[in-house]
């Protein structure tokens, strides 16, 4: 693909992740936290810290609540300078989501509060920022939570701004607000899990390679790529090129599987900037995603994984 000039995430919904790590535990218990995390996140974060862990910078931008925001910005430093942290503050707290993960019984239980930041007002200074922010050639990835549907209308104006000016806009949510971006033919690459591609073709799609990659060809003529997660069982994408299917066919101990679809997608446009071929984006998304839910991406560095980490990717045949 014609290189990229840089990448913005933007987040509308964004959150305070805190994930406690217990050896074991039961409801009803009182018990001490084994290891707890606290960090800005939301999905366009995972994404920016997902390409910044490879060693791609990127810019933050999105919304963030006024009371927290310098602490967001503290907290934002341990990435070394690969993000920018170019984020509209705007009144209020930015939510606080909570994660329990049972290592022993390999189970997790997510907590999350509903979108407090987005608003009328809140939308159009973000809208205004992103002006300076977003130019031509740019990725602007708009990932997560949006807000209520009365509010569409501002948030698709912001994708036919950012489009309008040469930004290609990669879309990560899902139901009404999915649909809606879709329909406006602006969106460049979407990347649904098989649940919300379901939805969004309104069709019951087998969670098979072939049957995805069938399924998604009804999009292309509205989006150029279409990215599928799996979960577990790897990913699927489609351009008008072909269609790719991949799995990790290598073993390790899943530590949490939160931002796990963050980190594919963080993976793949890294992958695609640098090698302009969706299977080989598809292979260092995979490597980025599984190295996530192993924990790697705490532990190892980017290079570690990358030859350590064992991907399958193939030509998947549509039916």
């Amino acid at each position: 693909m014609k290189k990229a000039s840089k990448i913005v995430t933007v987040g509308l919904c964004p959150s305070w992740d805190t994930v406690c790590r217990f050896d074991g535990i039961e409801w009803g218990e009182h018990k001490l936290v084994d290891s707890a995390t606290c960090r800005p996140a939301g999905k366009a974060l995972n994404i920016s810290r997902a390409l910044a862990w490879t060693g791609r910078k990127n810019v933050a931008a999105g919304l963030w609540g006024r009371d927290d925001y310098e602490q967001m910005k503290k907290a934002m430093r341990e990435l070394r300078g690969l993000v920018t942290v170019k984020m509209t503050a705007v009144e209020g707290g930015t939510r606080r989501n909570v994660t329990l993960v049972d290592t022993a019984g390999d189970r997790e239980m997510h907590l999350r509060f509903p979108c407090g930041l987005a608003s009328a007002k809140a939308l159009i200074k973000l809208g205004a920022d992103l002006k300076a922010i977003v130019k031509k050639g740019d990725i602007c990835v708009l990932a997560g939570l949006m807000p209520e549907s009365k509010l569409f209308g501002r948030v698709v104006r912001i994708v036919r701004d950012c489009s309008g000016r040469g930004g290609r806009i990669v879309v990560d949510t899902y139901g009404e607000a999915l649909r809606r971006i879709v329909d406006t033919q602006l969106a460049w690459m979407i990347n649904p899990n098989v649940a919300e591609l379901r939805e969004l073709l309104g069709e019951d799609v087998a969670d098979r390679p072939a049957s995805l990659a069938r399924a998604s060809r009804r999009l292309l003529d509205k989006v150029e790529i279409v990215l599928i997660s799996r979960g577990k069982k790897g990913a699927v994408v489609v351009t008008s090129e072909g269609a790719w299917q991949g799995r990790c066919v290598g073993r390790g101990r899943v530590q949490s599987t939160v931002g796990c679809g963050d980190y594919l997608l963080g993976g793949f446009l890294k992958g695609l900037i640098e090698s302009s071929n969706a299977g080989s984006a598809l292979k260092i998304a995979l490597k980025v995603a599984t190295a996530k839910a192993w924990g790697w991406t705490e532990e190892k560095t980017w290079a570690q994984a990358q030859r350590q980490i064992q991907i399958d990717v193939s030509v998947s045949k549509p039916i």
